[in-house]
């Protein structure tokens, strides 16, 4: 049986789904648990106990993506070559000594120093689970199974909030580290007996299965073999144009993004001015809408082919409701709901983004090209908590979230500038038959 009769089969199963996505989504869920408990730890007495000043505070949580740069292109081309699942592995006994030392410092410094440390540990994973989807789902699939992944933002946010919020109450900021760092041991076994790198190497599939994602993802890679990327150097990638504006977008999306999630629940406490356990309980909802947010846009995006379209409206969404958070603040609910719209938005863009360089890059490169995108790109992680936590010192809050809407609606001025062979539907790209059929 051919590929396009694969493509177009229900008989084909769909393991895949259930036995790769899961244990991957888990990882990052606890990734992100370790990366933005300090923005709850923060106003739950850390920056009492050790003298953090609201710029210090805003460093403190943009640090982490100046280590982020150190391992996104070797990570992503360790996917592509070696075992994404022995990377991660050794990352996640990384993240759970980081996050228990972290509970124990004693000054501003050593946390500087573990929150870098905490960013180099953590900085191949999304170019290399991202390589990993890549492995295992088709592009008319890979939109929703990137969606799922970084779901793993409002997930874990979902988590994080409540059980930062009960743990700070119940005990002290301290043991919030101390709690989330030792889950990563856990959630390290899980990954070892279930995560499999390639369709090829895994034990429960399919010979139906296996044949179909094999022949389709080859055929794929034929489709975009007369690019002039395919087996061009890094370097030579870098000088494309358009990988610099999946760059600069990312930038500017990451910046709002990151200044959103690490001041939220500062500007929670100081909005509604209630104990760190009800701002726990009021940043959930905004991650429940960022849930319904993804399923939304990447299903559409699926659906039509259209990328450029659903990563521009997402942003768009974005910015104008943290421009409403700030206009709106004179009512404490709708300014709330604004916020809550944030949410909705803040990951919506991502799935779709993430599908891009797919189908730009050959594999060879496209696990590199990611981890240049990811890594000059959060960059924006840095400046977005940093910039918020300078505008708070000089000026006000409202500035520091003015700064965060503009960067989010010049990250949607440069999706609409995307060229349109980002699109899946674009025939520049020639994506394979199987594809459209499945699309």
């Amino acid at each position: 049986m051919n590929t396009s009769s694969y493509a177009t089969s229900a008989d084909i199963p769909r393991q895949r789904w259930l036995r790769i996505i899961p244990p991957i989504l888990i990882a990052c869920i606890i990734s992100y648990m370790d990366r933005v408990n300090i923005a709850f730890a923060m106003p739950g007495g850390m920056d009492k106990e050790l003298g953090i000043s609201a710029t210090m505070a805003g460093l403190a949580g943009g640090i982490f993506f100046l280590g982020y740069l150190f391992l996104q292109v070797p990570g992503g081309k360790i996917a592509v070559h070696g075992s994404g699942k022995k990377f991660i592995g050794w990352s996640l006994v990384a993240w759970a000594v980081i996050s228990v030392l972290t509970g124990i410092v004693t000054n501003q410094y050593q946390l500087l120093v573990l929150r870098f440390l905490l960013g180099v540990a953590e900085g191949g994973m999304l170019p290399v689970v991202l390589t990993m989807i890549s492995n295992w789902f088709p592009d008319a699939e890979r939109g929703r199974a990137n969606a799922i992944v970084i779901m793993f933002v409002p997930i874990a946010g979902i988590i994080t909030a409540p059980l930062s919020g009960w743990i700070i109450t119940a005990l002290d900021w301290r043991w919030l580290f101390i709690i989330e760092g030792l889950l990563s041991l856990v959630v390290l076994v899980l990954w070892a007996l279930t995560v499999y790198d390639r369709p090829q190497e895994a034990r429960w599939i399919s010979e139906a299965e296996k044949k179909y994602l094999v022949e389709t993802l080859v055929a794929e890679q034929r489709a975009i073999a007369g690019k002039t990327v395919v087996n061009a150097s890094l370097g030579a990638v870098l000088s494309d144009r358009t990988m610099w504006q999946l760059i600069a977008l990312n930038f500017f999306y990451q910046t709002g993004i990151y200044g959103y999630t690490l001041w939220l629940p500062t500007i929670l406490k100081e909005l509604t001015h209630t104990s760190m356990g009800q701002v726990g309980m009021l940043a959930i909802l905004p991650y429940v809408g960022a849930i319904a947010g993804m399923f939304l846009f990447s299903s559409l995006s699926d659906r039509t082919g259209k990328r450029k379209m659903f990563v521009s409206l997402p942003l768009i969404g974005f910015a104008t409701c943290m421009f409403l958070s700030v206009t709106l603040k004179e009512s404490i609910w709708l300014s709330y709901a604004a916020l809550v719209g944030c949410g909705f938005f803040l990951q919506s863009a991502a799935g779709v983004f993430w599908t891009i360089p797919a189908r730009l890059f050959s594999a060879e490169m496209a696990g590199g090209a990611r981890g240049v995108i990811n890594a000059l790109g959060n960059l924006g992680g840095f400046c977005g908590p940093y910039a918020v936590g300078v505008l708070i010192t000089m000026y006000s809050k409202d500035a520091g979230v003015y700064c965060l809407a503009v960067s989010l609606a010049i990250a949607a001025l440069m999706a609409l500038l995307l060229p349109a062979k980002c699109d899946a539907n674009s025939p520049s790209v020639g994506a394979p038959n199987t594809a459209k059929r499945a699309v």
